[in-house]
């Protein structure tokens, strides 16, 4: 089998590392293509790559394709690929807000699998949301599964609407984790921790924290009832975060980029 992932950005390049290692592709190279000569030429000199800078070389070599370059670039690479492309390659597409009908439309195919990746695949813990077209055989999903788990983990979704709702959660959700570090890494500062204790203090909380969560079958509500006593500080600190409504904004939140993603979809 030959894979081939368009554009070697921050997504793209993370998933042709994983996926490069895969059994699956029978050691043969994963190809990778991007327009930037510079990142062509760098990729050239991994060994697990087969570097291109032209579409009409490795698109018509591919059984299955990534498109992982930024959606507004999606439209302009359709039309470069379709003179290239055959209805039995499998197309897998990494891009936010774009729908299966417009990757269908756009490149005359049926065969598309759009997915929902986060950034956390680029150390191998990170979580890929999928679903896929009605032509795409159970086969053929299975296969795609398994490249995408050499990234961490993925989940089968029912359809583009937990996508979009995946966004919301997994896609934009480790910048909510980032977004509560740097409010706890600013607040052990102000107490007067050096940036290095601060540093290990917070990550190693978080850290610890998820790790219990998934050690155990125990709900986020029963691990906060057990660490916080009546009157004791957890308790302080969670009544403060109640008062100010902290779990409903964070939900809002969630749900404002889960509108977004539906938003960018019906704008393509």
């Amino acid at each position: 089998m030959k894979v081939l992932v368009l554009g070697a950005g921050n997504m793209g390049l993370t998933y042709a590392e994983g996926m490069a290692e895969s059994p699956f592709l029978n050691k043969r190279k994963l190809m990778i293509f991007d327009v930037s000569p510079e990142k062509t030429e760098a990729l050239s000199t991994m060994a697990q790559f087969e570097a291109y800078d032209s579409i009409d070389e490795c698109v018509p070599k591919a059984d299955v394709i990534f498109i992982a370059v930024k959606p507004y670039h999606s439209q302009s690479l359709f039309k470069s690929m379709q003179p290239y492309i055959n209805d039995q390659q499998i197309f897998v597409s990494l891009m936010a807000g774009v729908t299966i009908k417009t990757i269908q439309d756009g490149l005359g195919v049926s065969k598309v699998i759009r997915t929902m990746p986060n950034l956390p695949a680029k150390v191998g813990k990170g979580v890929t949301s999928f679903t896929e077209s009605k032509s795409v055989s159970r086969v053929e999903l299975l296969t795609v599964r398994n490249l995408l788990d050499t990234t961490g983990a993925s989940i089968h979704v029912e359809n583009e609407n937990f996508i979009d709702a995946s966004t919301g959660i997994s896609g934009s959700g480790p910048a909510y984790i980032f977004y509560f570090m740097q409010s706890m890494l600013e607040a052990a500062l102000k107490m007067g921790f050096s940036s290095n204790d601060s540093k290990v203090l917070v990550s190693k909380t978080f850290e610890g924290a998820v790790t219990l969560f998934n050690d155990s079958n125990l709900s986020p509500e029963t691990w906060m009832d057990r660490v916080a006593s009546k009157g004791g500080t957890t308790r302080a600190a969670l009544d403060s975060m109640e008062d100010n409504n902290v779990k409903e904004l964070i939900k809002e939140a969630a749900y404002a980029a889960f509108n977004r993603a539906t938003e960018l979809g019906k704008e393509k």
